[in-house]
């Protein structure tokens, strides 16, 4: 009688030389019985890798080898990709190397200059002055108000809103229209104070101020402009504040004009035209106007209408 030394199955046909079950070779049984074999127990895994190798089965079994793993070939797909990005990135640098050389100053190698796109900033319109009345801002001047302070000196209007964080505006009568006319006035900040809000030129606006209408404002401290609209109760910017270097810093005096044209409104400081607009919000037959907000004392002279 023969046993599998792996599975311990018994085989009593001696002429049997590997186990049917797990094809282990056939050792001769010792005189004691066998250990109760299930038919589903699992295989034994040989725990010695070394003694692995082909292996055939008896019976109707199908034959199986435990071959060696195959090498795996992504090693060659690694090197493929590997030479494609050389030659890649090879030719790139080659090209980058080029180009540097295009940039150096000598010989004819020197980069030829990109063509000059359009200026797309429109030019400024120029306004006739046939015509030009001076407002007298003298008769500006209040006595009493609850809102803000106006003082006349030295030929200079001085007007400031009497709360920080509030505007004060001061409109012309019915007959200082800025309608198809040139506005302008010299405004300067007189004590070089910071101000959230600004201050400058109202035009467009309803006689009864802060109803209907624009004001172009400055911050000569921060060297910026905005442009805001008026309805009742309400400021709303058109333009945001916006950096200029035509503004001049500190305490010194700045130009504004506004030029009404059929096709938009031009805003300048110092001659610089610095942005346009269209008339989307202003009052028919509006009239022109000063403003100070944040309690900056704000001095002001040659406001004059141009036609």
């Amino acid at each position: 009688m023969k046993i599998c030394p792996t599975c311990r199955k018994t085989y009593s046909d001696d002429g049997l030389n590997f186990c049917l079950e797990d094809g282990s070779v056939l050792t001769i049984a010792a005189g004691e019985p066998p250990e109760t074999v299930m038919i589903n127990q699992p295989r034994f895994t040989d725990p010695n890798p070394a003694a692995q190798g082909v292996r055939t089965s008896y019976g109707d079994q199908q034959g199986f080898s435990m071959q060696p793993k195959k090498s795996s070939r992504a090693w060659i797909w690694v090197l493929g990709i590997l030479a494609v990005l050389v030659l890649v990135c090879g030719g790139g640098f080659g090209a980058f190397f080029i180009y540097v050389a295009s940039l150096t100053p000598d010989g004819n190698n020197a980069a030829t200059p990109s063509p000059t796109r359009p200026n797309t900033t429109p030019s400024p319109t120029p306004f006739p002055r046939n015509e030009v009345k001076t407002v007298d801002l003298q008769d500006w001047v209040r006595d009493n108000s609850d809102f803000g302070n106006t003082e006349f000196t030295d030929g200079e209007f001085f007007m400031s809103s009497k709360k920080k964080g509030y505007y004060y505006v001061v409109a012309a009568p019915e007959e200082y229209k800025t309608e198809r006319a040139s506005t302008s006035v010299v405004l300067r900040n007189v004590d070089n104070a910071d101000s959230s809000l600004g201050y400058g030129l109202v035009f467009h606006s309803d006689p009864k101020p802060l109803q209907k209408g624009y004001a172009f404002i400055i911050d000569t401290k921060k060297q910026r402009y905005r442009v805001a609209r008026h309805q009742p109760g309400k400021e709303s910017d058109v333009v945001n504040w916006t950096t200029s270097n035509a503004i001049r810093s500190g305490t010194a005096e700045n130009t504004l004009e506004v030029r009404d044209t059929p096709d938009r409104i031009e805003l300048y400081i110092n001659g610089e035209m610095v942005t346009t607009i269209k008339n989307s919000y202003g009052f028919r037959g509006g009239v022109v106007g000063l403003y100070a907000g944040d309690s900056v004392n704000v001095g002001f002279k040659k406001l004059e209408i141009a036609k």
